[in-house]
């Protein structure tokens, strides 16, 4: 079996995983895992599946169809590499919302060595006021070398000077 990377995105409507999982299907191979959403009237996701090595080519063939059909795809092979060392702990964010805020967030992680596994952000009113509010969460691989209290002293203070409510805590899963 072939691992490969999906991903795809269209205008929403009813039937768009069902035409990605039945061509995954017609070539023999397994939906694995997935993540999507519906952003502003365009459904996008990740998915790996595994294809047959024999039946790759067809799997894209099929995939290059569906272009027809509106989808926007990708497929890349997945590497099969251990899994890095490290914590994960969960990042939660909430604060008045401003332009930059996820670059200043990413940012900080990245120059402590701290990579975003998942990320989810939105924006919500503030129940007083009807401000926008910025929400993020996050799970985050910390490198081993890293101490979490060092990266957590970074991250409260960037939460401070964006004025955001912030939580950084083991992840439960």
């Amino acid at each position: 079996m072939k691992s490969l990377v999906l991903t795809f995105i269209a205008t929403d409507r009813p039937g768009l995983v069902d035409t990605l999982s039945e061509a995954v299907t017609d070539a023999g191979g397994n939906w694995l895992e997935s993540r999507m959403a519906c952003l502003a009237e365009k459904f996008a996701g990740i998915a790996r599946v595994e294809i047959p090595a024999d039946r790759e080519a067809a799997f894209k063939a099929a995939l290059s169809a569906l272009e027809n059909q509106g989808f926007t795809l990708t497929v890349e092979a997945a590497t099969t590499a251990a899994p890095p060392d490290g914590p994960v702990l969960h990042l939660e964010l909430l604060g008045p919302d401003h332009p930059g805020i996820v670059h200043d967030i990413t940012h900080c992680l990245a120059e402590h060595g701290a990579s975003v596994e998942e990320m989810e952000t939105s924006l919500l009113r503030a129940p007083m006021g009807g401000d926008m509010l910025f929400q993020a969460t996050a799970r985050v691989r910390v490198p081993a070398a890293l101490s979490e209290d060092s990266l957590r002293d970074a991250v409260e203070a960037l939460a401070g000077a964006l004025m955001v409510d912030n939580t950084l805590r083991e992840d439960g899963n």
